[in-house]
């Protein structure tokens, strides 16, 4: 079987939690089993697992998300942690040699990223995206995914956003405009 690769996009504290500096709250709260196990079924069968975490910096004014959005992610805080499970799975795998952690700093993760070199490496062609949010960080690297010639899945359990038309609308687009095997 061809190796395959989950990509856990910024399933961070900061995104996700009650009280997260810019929370999708209970949406992304919602999907942390489906991740977790997900992620549990990845390294079991030996694929590879990325996880993809948006870095910010204190006083972060030359980044272009600073003028959109409040300070998140911030270097060497607690928002920049995983959250819930997925944080709880992690913390039993991040040492096999098939898990990955990988700073970003833009919606996309593959912009200035390894991840496509680590990928083609691995001779891996198939990806699964989760984590969140759908119509920003997730959107971004599925449209880079799909011009880098990716085959994608995004199972519907495994994304969420504190906007729900952003999130629909994001569902509609992965299948409709982007080919992607929406689950």
């Amino acid at each position: 079987m061809a190796k395959q690769a989950l990509i856990v996009v910024d399933y961070s504290y900061d995104f996700v939690a009650p009280d997260g500096k810019l929370t999708c709250g209970e949406p992304g709260q919602a999907i942390d089993d489906f991740i977790a196990e997900r992620m549990e079924a990845f390294d079991a069968e030996s694929d590879e697992i990325f996880i993809m975490m948006d870095l910010h910096y204190e006083n972060d004014d030359y980044h272009p998300e600073s003028k959109l959005f409040p300070p998140h992610n911030i270097e060497g805080t607690s928002g920049r942690e995983l959250y819930g499970k997925v944080k709880e799975v992690y913390d039993s795998i991040k040492e096999h040699e098939n898990v990955h952690f990988l700073d970003k700093r833009r919606y996309d993760s593959f912009f200035g990223t390894p991840l496509d070199s680590l990928l083609r490496e691995r001779g891996i062609k198939d990806i699964e995206i989760v984590g969140v949010c759908t119509d920003i960080c997730v959107l971004h690297t599925a449209v880079s995914a799909y011009n880098k010639g990716y085959n994608t899945t995004i199972p519907e359990k495994g994304v969420a956003s504190f906007n729900p038309a952003g999130h629909e609308f994001a569902l509609e687009h992965f299948k409709n405009v982007l080919g992607v095997k929406v689950e």
